[in-house]
Parts: C-alpha cells; structure tokens; sequence
C-alpha cells in the first residue's frame, strides 16, 4: 500500500504549485456550490405554477388618455362587454394586476385591525364575478363572487371589501388550524373587515423577486372595479382560438375607442409570452451560471493537468529508478494518484469553508437562502473525481516511464 509520508515529502519540496492547485480546487468548489443553488433556485422558480390554466389566456395592457379617472370605469364595462361577446371568446375580466405582470398591490393581512404588525403580506386582485374562470383559478372551499358584490371604487379612497377571496396559502398563514372560511381579516390597518367567502387553491403574487418568496402564494381577490387611466385585462380564448382572439380584441377595443394606448411593447401578450418575460431574468442567471460552473471545472482539471505533467517530466529519471527497483506500473500510477487526491482534500476542505462563507455573504446582500450542505458533499465528491479523472492521464504516463530512464543523464 502506497505510504503518505514520501508523498507529503515530496509535495513540501514544491509547496508553490501544491498551494496553487490547492487554492484553485477551493475557489472552484466554492463558487461552483453557490453557482449549483442559484441554478436550483432559478429553475424552481421558472417551473412554479401560478395557480391559473395559462394554455388559452392572453392579457392587454390599456391604458385611458384624455379621459377623467372618474369617466373610467363605465368605458372598462364597456371594454369588457366587447371583449367578452367576441367569436372566440370563453371570458374576460379586469383587473388591477395578474400573477407574473411585475405590478400591482400589497398589503399586510390582520386579524386586530388596530394590530401594528401584520400577520403576513398579500397581493390585492380587483375582479370581479368572471375572475375565476377566466384565470382558471380552481375554488377548493366557499363560494365565487356574485354579480350585485362587485362595486367601483375610486382607489384612492380605497379601505377595504366586505367580502373576499383568498389563496390557501394565505388561509394557512393566517388560519393554522384550517378554520379561514366564513372568518374576518384586516387587510388595511383602522379599516372594516373582510369576510372569507372562498378559498383558491393556489394563486401567485405578481412578482418573481426575491423578496416576494416570503408570501408568493398569498394572494385575495376583491369584487371591486377600480376606476383611473389603467386597466388590465385578462381574456380566455375558447380551445384552440388564442391567435384569431389576440389579433381581434385589440382591434376591436381601438374600434370601440380611440382615446387609449395599448403600449406595442407588453401590451398584448399570450400567457406564455408572459411567463416567458416575466423569467427571463432568471432564466438567463440560470444559463450564466451554468456557464460559469463548466468554465470553472474546466479551467481546474487543466490545472491539474498541466502540474502533473510538469512534475512527471521533472521526476522522469526518479521514476525510473524506482522501476529499476522493482515498482510496478501500478505503483506509480498510485503514487501521482494519491498525491492528487492529497491536494484535492486539503483544497475541498478549505473550499468547503470559503462555500458556506460566500453564502452567507449572499444572504445577506441578496436574500439568498441558505446554502443546502447537500451542495456542499456533492461538490466535494464533484472535484475530488474530476481531479483523479484529470490526473488519470499523466499519471499513465508516468506508469510508462522505462527503468532505462535511471541510468540516463539528468
């Protein structure tokens, strides 16, 4: 069995590229780690459902020009009543806000109206009775809202809504023990309560930050129309009739009025246009990453590589004497072997520390969570192969070396 003492001897006799290779397998491990869980948490959050059916759905930006934020809210009903009565078209509804359009309302969630702290943060969505099967969203509890609930609401004057529709994550939040339906919430401080009527199963804030993570399922839905310049609008095609519907309705709200700006930009997209930009951020951290892991790894074997072979070349005439004493091949494909597996531990080691270091750095200037010690193992099990993979062909090399090689001139 190859002994550890010669071998420590020898690395002390070329303590410069040992601490280098050392240095350059710690580094990789710690930012190929904290790479590794940005790329998990990215992909996560691009896979995350919004609760909605997203095949079939388009959205328009509108906004009103000219017009009094008080003159509003009777050309949205009207807006409405076209979009919904066009070939093609399963339902439509306005909204303030939709989950992933990067805008719109938050609030904190009481059960003390005179409570200085919330419970927790929600989105407001203000809809009306058609928000439900327009979004797809799926009712789990309770009730939708009926027609004669939905009311106009100037929203500066805004304070609250009789009744509600919440998400169960929100439910769960605030209701631990399952007991949401039929009970009261503040979701503006001093303001009436709000009766839980209906439970969703699931409906995503507007936001893909970091910082909405916290409360990215907490969503209540309001039967309230509120009048002003903007408007959203969600629009269900019947199966199969997306792309004749996302050519008419925009055609055919400039027809019913002109005074509007549908911006050319964001303002008419399919829902998958939607998920698409709404990630694109992300997506491209993800693939950034990725790159930056592959670069890292690759640039490490090369190291590793380059050292072996250059210490192979300086220690030819020493290899053939110990073959000329009767080392075998296998020795001597074990020695460079077990001298690089040396070298990996002591930088794993010390890129395990700079990996948990580095993360908790993260967390603190980007909210990051904290880094999973199972990223950690595999990242060490990742470098410890790829520089025994990466040592494997100098160290044959060296096996090759011929016992003739002990009695030629240095």
């Amino acid at each position: 069995m190859m002994q550890i003492k010669p071998i420590l001897a020898a690395l002390k006799r070329h303590k410069a590229g040992t601490i280098l290779i050392a240095l350059q397998i710690a580094l990789t491990l710690a930012i190929v780690c904290n790479a590794l869980f940005i790329i998990q948490q990215r992909v996560d959050r691009l896979s995350r459902p919004t609760g909605m059916i997203e095949t079939d759905l388009m959205a328009i930006q509108n906004r009103w020009v000219g017009i009094d934020d008080e003159a509003t809210a009777p050309l949205v009903k009207a807006d409405i009543q076209i979009l919904r009565s066009l070939p093609g078209v399963e339902d439509a509804v306005s909204t303030n806000s939709f989950p992933l359009r990067g805008g719109g309302w938050s609030m904190g969630v009481r059960l003390n109206p005179t409570a200085k702290k919330p419970i927790t943060q929600t989105t407001l969505y203000f809809v009306d009775d058609h928000a439900l099967p327009t979004m797809g969203a799926k009712l789990i509890a309770g009730r939708n809202f009926r027609a004669d609930e939905v009311v106009t609401i100037d929203p500066k004057v805004f304070e609250s809504s009789p009744v509600v529709i919440i998400t169960k994550a929100l439910a769960d939040k605030v209701f631990p023990d399952g007991s949401a339906l039929g009970k009261q919430i503040y979701i503006t401080e001093g303001a009436p309560s709000s009766t839980v009527i209906g439970i969703v199963e699931r409906l995503q804030v507007p936001w893909n930050g970091n910082f909405a993570n916290k409360f990215e399922g907490n969503s209540t839905l309001l039967p309230i129309q509120l009048s002003g310049n903007f408007s959203a609008y969600l629009i269900r095609s019947k199966p199969g009739q997306l792309a004749s519907v996302l050519k008419a309705a925009p055609a055919a709200l400039f027809k019913a009025n002109r005074m509007r700006v549908i911006p050319s930009e964001r303002g008419v997209r399919t829902y998958a246009d939607v998920r698409e930009q709404a990630y694109k951020s992300d997506r491209g951290m993800a693939i950034l990453m990725g790159i930056i892991c592959v670069v890292l790894l690759a640039i490490t074997a090369a190291g590793i590589v380059g050292l072996t072979s250059f210490w192979v070349g300086q220690r030819r005439k020493q290899i053939g004497v110990r073959r000329a004493l009767g080392a075998t091949k296998h020795d001597i494909l074990s020695y460079f072997l077990t001298e690089n597996l040396l070298i990996g531990i002591g930088g794993v080691v010390v890129g395990a520390m700079l990996a948990v270091g580095m993360n908790l750095w993260l967390m603190q200037q980007f909210e990051m969570a904290r880094l999973s010690p199972v990223y950690v193992i595999a990242g060490v099990i990742v470098l410890l192969l790829l520089g025994q993979g990466a040592v494997l062909a100098p160290a044959m090399r060296a096996a090759r070396v011929s016992p003739v090689e002990a009695t030629r001139s240095v």
